[in-house]
């Protein structure tokens, strides 16, 4: 008798799609809504800011479109958190978070504190950074480091469509306040992402999107790009660049920062948030205080100054940092 040999059930391997960041965005939300039915968005003009395809697949009620009140629709996603949702916020222009500072600082980052643990505040807040692009003073900010001041908030910079998408569906996942910084600089960047509806990044985790053992450069948010056309052109000069993306800030990854700085001796922190006060200054004070043995030369910073946003393009640009600066701040510890 023949023996019968059964065949084994396809296995249904994600694969990875190339997307671009803004694609990320919308997949991972859409991902998460299917998953959970809590999840829902609320936001302004929410299907003009790129996500119409999640307005028509899941309807008013659970994409809820808000009056211009930042303050107010912000912190009825906070109720709705607290009482059984998992709300993500569409603040839109990042600038806007000023208006809805009061809900996030003092009601979404506390209220688990406060009630010793009763509550939870699972929300996430969007903040889309409209900055290079002639949107003068009161639009162009990019005001993540004022919330890292704040405790109980969790703060992401995803700087790539992969990790805007693992990153973004963590949030959504996580039972704290968590505050998405997006930049639209990188809205059209594209790269392959994984299909897979649990492909996850672990907030707090940190990558070295490039390794070298001569200068650590750690850069945050689309400040990397940058970092990586300065580190290859630095490489043809004998210079080897090591490049670390934080991709959170709150909490920050400070182990990965300072085993790198341990190998190369040597750190430029690229950042293009003002000068003062800077993510750039924290990440400096760290290693000051966790790594001083290790510098062999001071620490640079490379930062956008300490002034307002004008709305001519051609006067805007020049203030971040870019590949010249970038280079320019290596080769004076080198």
């Amino acid at each position: 008798m023949q023996e019968t040999i059964e065949t084994p059930p396809v296995l249904q391997i994600p694969t990875n799609s190339k997307i671009s960041y803004m694609d990320a965005i919308v997949q991972a939300q859409k991902e998460e809504m299917l998953r959970d039915e809590r999840v829902v968005l609320i936001g302004e003009e929410i299907a003009i800011y790129g996500c119409g395809e999640v307005e028509e697949t899941f309807g008013e009620n659970r994409v809820r479109n808000t009056p211009i009140s930042e303050n107010s629709f912000t912190g009825m996603a906070i109720g709705a958190a607290m009482t059984g949702l998992r709300p993500i916020v569409d603040l839109t222009i990042a600038s806007f978070v000023y208006l809805a500072s009061d809900q996030i600082i003092n009601q979404a980052g506390k209220l688990r504190f406060m009630t010793g643990g009763q509550l939870q505040v699972p929300v996430v807040f969007r903040a889309s950074m409209y900055y290079n692009i002639g949107n003068a003073a009161q639009h162009s900010d990019r005001p993540y480091s004022l919330f890292m001041n704040s405790p109980g908030l969790k703060i992401i910079i995803p700087s790539t469509p992969a990790d805007m998408k693992g990153l973004m569906k963590s949030a959504i996942r996580d039972d704290d306040p968590v505050l998405v910084f997006e930049d639209i600089n990188l809205w059209t960047k594209k790269e392959p992402v994984s299909d897979d509806s649990d492909f996850l990044i672990p907030i707090g985790q940190a990558e070295v999107k490039r390794t070298g053992s001569d200068v650590t450069v750690i850069t945050i948010g689309a400040c990397l790009y940058k970092a990586l056309v300065a580190a290859r052109a630095l490489e043809q000069e004998g210079i080897s660049v090591e490049v670390i993306d934080p991709r959170t800030i709150v909490p920050l990854d400070k182990e990965t920062i300072i085993k790198s700085v341990a190998k190369t001796g040597r750190v430029v922190i690229v950042d293009n948030a003002h000068r003062t006060g800077s993510v750039a200054s924290e990440i400096a004070a760290v290693i000051a205080e966790q790594a001083f043995e290790s510098l062999r030369k001071p620490i640079q910073r490379v930062t956008t100054p300490d002034v307002h946003i004008p709305a001519c393009v051609a006067m805007e640009r020049p203030l971040y940092p870019d590949k010249e600066r970038i280079t320019a701040a290596v080769k004076n510890i080198v």
